[in-house]
């Protein structure tokens, strides 16, 4: 793996964003999205033991999680995501050196086995490297969740950021009980009462639509 130009500090969040290659649509159906979702939770630690298939294989999660899911293990920590068609959007803070480039790597390639022997495919699935924003205020954190959160809105894939399963929305409005389906860690980020993070979010909704459809013109 190569060394990034800008190396990612420890400490600092990141906005990260991956996408595949010529918008190939890589999640079709809830079985391939909910994949993904567990490969984040899976490589949140440091020199996981098995590979991902293997741990799938295990019988007895709650003992594994219990022996190598202490915090004390994590290399990032998780603050918002968001699984599309096409890409992947993650807020994520970096807890030990070179921990969001671990990460993203292990995330990418299995995903990338996975799909290609499950499709018959071979070759690159993902467009180069990932790509990433340091974030430098709360504020901008507060937006960029917001931002991430209302995706599948702005691409008219539904209409409420709720109806979305695979974000971290439904986390931050409470809808998720089991903390083994919770990915996040937003408390000591997000200083707002649900509701009033639930009318900021939803508030912006066509606004950010109608940045959407001109989005491309303002690329550079």
């Amino acid at each position: 793996m190569k060394t990034r130009k800008i190396p990612l500090i420890s400490g600092k969040i990141y906005h990260i964003f991956s996408k595949s290659i010529a918008g190939f649509k890589i999640f079709r159906s809830k079985t391939e999205y909910e994949r993904m979702r567990k490969l984040f939770g899976y490589y949140m630690i440091d020199s996981p033991p098995l590979r991902f298939s293997s741990f799938l294989e295990i019988k007895n999660k709650d003992a594994f999680y219990k022996k190598h899911f202490a915090r004390k293990n994590y290399i990032i920590e998780i603050i918002a995501y968001c699984i599309m068609p096409t890409h992947i959007h993650l807020l994520l803070k970096q807890i030990k050196d070179n921990g969001i480039s671990m990460f993203m790597r292990r995330v990418l390639d299995s995903y990338s086995r996975y799909f290609n022997v499950k499709n018959k495919r071979k070759g690159p699935l993902w467009q180069g490297r990932f790509k990433n924003v340091l974030i430098e205020t709360d504020e901008q954190l507060l937006h960029l969740t917001r931002y991430i959160h209302l995706n599948p809105t702005s691409r008219n894939l539904i209409d409420k950021p709720e109806n979305w399963q695979y974000s971290s929305y439904r986390e931050y409005l409470g809808l998720i009980d089991n903390r083994k389906d919770r990915l996040c860690d937003f408390s000591n980020y997000l200083h707002m009462k649900i509701g009033s993070y639930k009318r900021f979010t939803e508030n912006n909704i066509n606004y950010q639509r109608e940045l959407e459809k001109i989005k491309h013109l303002t690329l550079e």
